[in-house]
This record gives C-alpha cells, sequence and structure tokens, in this order.
C-alpha cells in the first residue's frame, strides 16, 4: 500500500492574511498557479521592473489599480493559458488570482481589473514605453548575472503572433500565411533567459532594421560587460551586409549565421558533396551486406572562404554535405570565428 502525509504548503503573506494550501473546500479556484506565478515574481522582480517602464498618465484621482498590479494580473493570466483580455472580466473575481496581486480573495468590492481598464492600458502606451520596456528586459537579463559573464550567445529568431480583426500594423505574410505580427525574440543561447523582444509588424525585416536592433543592444550590453565575448546566432535572413558589418567591427564580438545556398555555392561546394555521396554508398552498401538497416544519412563537413557581392569582404563559409535517402541536402554557415587550431 501507498501512504501519504497530509503537509501544508504555506505562502509569502499578504496584508492581513496568512497564505496555505489545503484540500477542505470554501472558496475554490483552478488557477493555484497564480500563487507561484507571484512567488517567483516577488524574487525577479519583473513585473514591477516592467511597470516602472511606462509611464503612468492616469490622473492620480481615479486611479482603482496600481500600474504594477496591472501588469502582474495581465502577465499571470497569459501565462495561466487566458490570452485575452477579456477573460479579465471574469477572473478579477478569482480568490487565487486576487491574492496573487494582493488583494483581500473575498472580499467582492476589491476585485482586480476588468477587460476595459487593460485596454486602455495597452492604447496608452507609447514608441517611448515601449523602447523603456524593452530596456527593461534587458536590465533584467543583465541583472540575473552576479557578474559579467566570460562569454553570452544571443540566439535572434522572428516568431510569428497572428492577429485577428483591424489590427494596426498587422499584415499578411506569405511565409506564415496569415496576418501577424512579426516581434524580434533575442536569447541567450547557453541559459535560454530572455535578452529582449521588440514588437513589430508582420512584414518581413530588413537587414537595415536588424542592424539598427543590434547596435542599440551590443552597445548597451557592451557598456556594462566590458570585456564579455559576445556571439550573435541566426538564421540565414540575419546574413545581410548591414548585420554582418555592425557586428565584424565591435571588438570580442563574433557571428554564425545560416547561409541560403546559390549557385557559387553549390559550385564549391560540389566536392565534398561527392564525398559525401560517396560514403553514403559506401555505407548503405556495407549495412545490406549484414542485413542492418540503411543510415539515414551521410554527412561531411568542409570550410572555404567566401564572399556575396553586397558583402565588404570574404568570411569562413562551412558547409554541411548531406546525403539522405531523398536526395543531397547541403546546408552552409558563416561566421567570423577563426578556425581552432
Amino acid at each position: 500500500m501507498l501512504y501519504s502525509t497530509p503537509e501544508q504548503l504555506r505562502f509569502p503573506p499578504i496584508p492581513g492574511y496568512t497564505v496555505r494550501a489545503d484540500f477542505e473546500g470554501g472558496a475554490l479556484s483552478s488557477d493555484f498557479g497564480a500563487l507561484l506565478l507571484r512567488g517567483i515574481d516577488r524574487q525577479i522582480g519583473l513585473t514591477a521592473r516592467l511597470a516602472a517602464a511606462v509611464r503612468d498618465k492616469r490622473h492620480p484621482s481615479y486611479i482603482d489599480h496600481a500600474l504594477r498590479d496591472l501588469f502582474a494580473q495581465r502577465i499571470y493570466q497569459i501565462a495561466l493559458g487566458y490570452a485575452d483580455g477579456n477573460d479579465a472580466n471574469s477572473l478579477r473575481h478569482d480568490p487565487l488570482l486576487k491574492l496573487s496581486v494582493e488583494r483581500p480573495p473575498l472580499d467582492p468590492d476589491q476585485a482586480l481589473a476588468s477587460a476595459p481598464t487593460f485596454s486602455r492600458l495597452e492604447h496608452s502606451v507609447d514608441r517611448k514605453d515601449l523602447y523603456r520596456l524593452t530596456q527593461a528586459l534587458v536590465d533584467h537579463f543583465i541583472a540575473s548575472y552576479p557578474e559579467p559573464p566570460a562569454a553570452i550567445v544571443l540566439d535572434l529568431d522572428h516568431s510569428d503572433d497572428p492577429t485577428h480583426g483591424q489590427q494596426e500594423f498587422a499584415f499578411y505574410n506569405h511565409y506564415y500565411k496569415s496576418y501577424c505580427y512579426l516581434p524580434l525574440f533575442i536569447f541567450e543561447g547557453t541559459s535560454h533567459a530572455l535578452v529582449a523582444a521588440y514588437l513589430r509588424p508582420g512584414t518581413r525585416p530588413t537587414g537595415a532594421e536588424n542592424a539598427m536592433i543590434l547596435v542599440r543592444l551590443l552597445a548597451y550590453l557592451r557598456h556594462h560587460w566590458p570585456r564579455t565575448h559576445i556571439l550573435v546566432r541566426g538564421d540565414s535572413h540575419f546574413a545581410t551586409p548591414e548585420v554582418i558589418d555592425v557586428i565584424a567591427h565591435r571588438r570580442l564580438t563574433d557571428f554564425v549565421f545560416g547561409l541560403a545556398g546559390n549557385a557559387v555555392l553549390l559550385r564549391q561546394a560540389a566536392p565534398v558533396m561527392q564525398d559525401a555521396r560517396g560514403l553514403h554508398q559506401q555505407r548503405t552498401a556495407l549495412a545490406q551486406a549484414h542485413g542492418a538497416r540503411p543510415p539515414a544519412s551521410s554527412r561531411v563537413y568542409e570550410e572555404f572562404s567566401y564572399a556575396a557581392a553586397s558583402w565588404s569582404q570574404p568570411w569562413r563559409v562551412i558547409v554541411k554535405a548531406e546525403v539522405m535517402a531523398a536526395g543531397d541536402n547541403p546546408r552552409f554557415v558563416v561566421t567570423s570565428l577563426e578556425a581552432p587550431t
């Protein structure tokens, strides 16, 4: 038989209340995770940092909900799976969500913010607020390190955020086949921590736009960490002359980007592709002779110097010459990193 010993879970109190978890009934909620989010938020101070980045334009006489409480409520709701702002109309009375924002859980006169309140807040945020919010995320990332790291990896990637209705700057993106925004997310590649997020229209970004963002981010990080080596990684649409030049002219900064294949690259990769085909044929024949399953693929790696017409100089290109059952699958990356000695 299995035995268990009941143990109460205790949480940080709010003024006038102690908070513990048990199963004796009473006022119930399915959103227990809100208290866990509150505990984490108390430790890292994320919602307070974000709220401080937005200028509160409301008249003090008409404020029922502090800006930090609005950020906490909205972020907790999204984390719990309630992405629609209209969900606030019912969740504003949820006892656990109220506890997480440090409101009395059973007082009907202490409800949280409603959907119209969030709508007014989101429409009041301007470009300067968005810039400060992004900077607050970077500050939060920097503060997570007790001392400057020896090296960090910045992983860049755009991701679609589908939109509904006539939302400003929502455009049809053929790659994702939907109307969307296409924000840029930057994560640290070893810790997977969020570094920054940039809200932008649903159109494909240009090299100049990506370069402008990187100029500011790299300068800000370098100001705080002057001796940290920074490696920037991204897909092939980041391998533009504007982005490469921004990184190449900075000390202790390197890049690794995917590189779309073209006729010149395929010609230079032809010998190593031939080697990969020969290797795949040998491995397949060996597997058949021993009654084993043939290999799914065979790979050979090689490198050479290459310069696109728009680049200011040649760079090191590594090719993965891969042969699969379906045929050749060559892949390229371009980097400023030197070959190991």
